[in-house]
């Protein structure tokens, strides 16, 4: 359940940067945000909506649709198929972090764990953060049941 919890607060980094996001789930947020569509389409594939709609807390590392289209041509619309469900729910949940983490946080951390039993690498040069291969763009969005960071790239599990 917080495997799948952790991919709805991947969904959130959709969501309109405002105050009112605070109140939303994490889904809700990605979903009113309009730069999440794919993975929202993603999310409802893996059957993570309720999940991620869940309690929590969560923390999401949430990629743009911009950075699902940085991927192969065909890798979202194959992902995206019933019989490959089970590597979409891996790699989502590679997006999300059980547990509430503020950028604050985030920047004193090497790695962290994610909800799909494997941990992601963040290093921090600067004012620059990257999680994996991906530069967090944009922190701190605050919803119900935790929190989103955007990121410009999707990761990718090993």
């Amino acid at each position: 359940m917080i495997r799948t919890t952790c991919f709805a607060v991947a969904t959130v980094i959709g969501l309109a940067f405002s105050a009112q996001a605070a109140e939303k789930t994490i889904v809700e947020t990605a979903v009113g945000a309009g730069d999440f569509n794919t993975l929202v389409a993603a999310v409802k594939a893996a059957g993570l909506v309720d999940t991620l709609q869940g309690e929590g807390p969560y923390t999401v590392f949430a990629p743009t649709d911009e950075a699902f289209n940085k991927l192969p041509k065909g890798t979202v619309e194959s992902l995206l198929k019933p019989e490959n469900k089970d590597k979409l729910t891996s790699i989502l949940l590679y997006h999300v972090v059980p547990g509430k983490v503020m950028a604050a946080d985030v920047v004193k951390l090497h790695e962290a764990e994610t909800a799909q039993g494997t941990k992601v690498s963040i290093k921090t040069k600067g004012k620059k953060v990257m999680v994996d291969n991906a530069k967090v763009v944009k922190t701190d969005i605050k919803c119900s049941n935790g929190v989103i960071h955007v990121i410009d790239t999707v990761i990718m599990p090993e």
